[in-house]
């Protein structure tokens, strides 16, 4: 991966962690209405969403036939909260209850994951040049499979950030 998406992936994840950690589990687990996810819940929400990504980078490498497609403004699409994009059933959240830093150890594991996989991928290039598809976004070269989970993770901080000033 290109030193960009390495920072971005890195400092996306501080800011999600920085978000987070001064919350007490009541807060953390705190809902504005029935239908909303807690803090807890958008947290589980992203780790469920990096591992599933990691499956289906690996499935799209494995494929034969997996052309080059079109890129797409993922970075548009996915920092444009005013359009909602319903999560597929696969990386909804538990109910839970979490603890704060129990949630903190998920993503600390699943970013260390998602490094470790991309370490063993030897020519990067060839993430350019294959493509999977993506529930909300369509076919997408895996490269923007990778950016996308900071994207989608910026997304969801802003979200994060609106629960808090609703009951800090």
């Amino acid at each position: 991966m290109n030193k960009l998406v390495n920072d971005n992936l890195y400092e996306t994840r501080n800011d999600l962690v920085k978000e987070i950690t001064l919350l007490n589990d009541a807060q953390f687990n705190s809902k504005t209405d029935r239908d909303k996810w807690s803090i807890a819940q958008v947290c589980h929400h992203l780790v469920l969403v990096e591992k599933a990504s990691i499956k289906a980078i690996a499935w799209g490498l494995k494929e034969i036939d997996s052309a080059q497609k079109e890129r797409k403004k993922v970075d548009l699409i996915l920092l444009d909260r005013t359009k909602k994009i319903k999560a597929p059933k696969i990386v909804e959240p538990d109910e839970g209850p979490f603890e704060v830093q129990q949630i903190v150890d998920l993503l600390r594991d699943s970013r260390k994951e998602l490094m470790s996989f991309l370490s063993t991928i030897e020519d990067k290039s060839i993430l350019a040049k294959k493509s999977m598809k993506h529930p909300a976004l369509g076919e997408l070269p895996l490269d923007q499979w990778v950016e996308q989970i900071y994207l989608h993770e910026q997304r969801h901080i802003e979200q994060i950030k609106e629960i808090k000033l609703l009951f800090i």
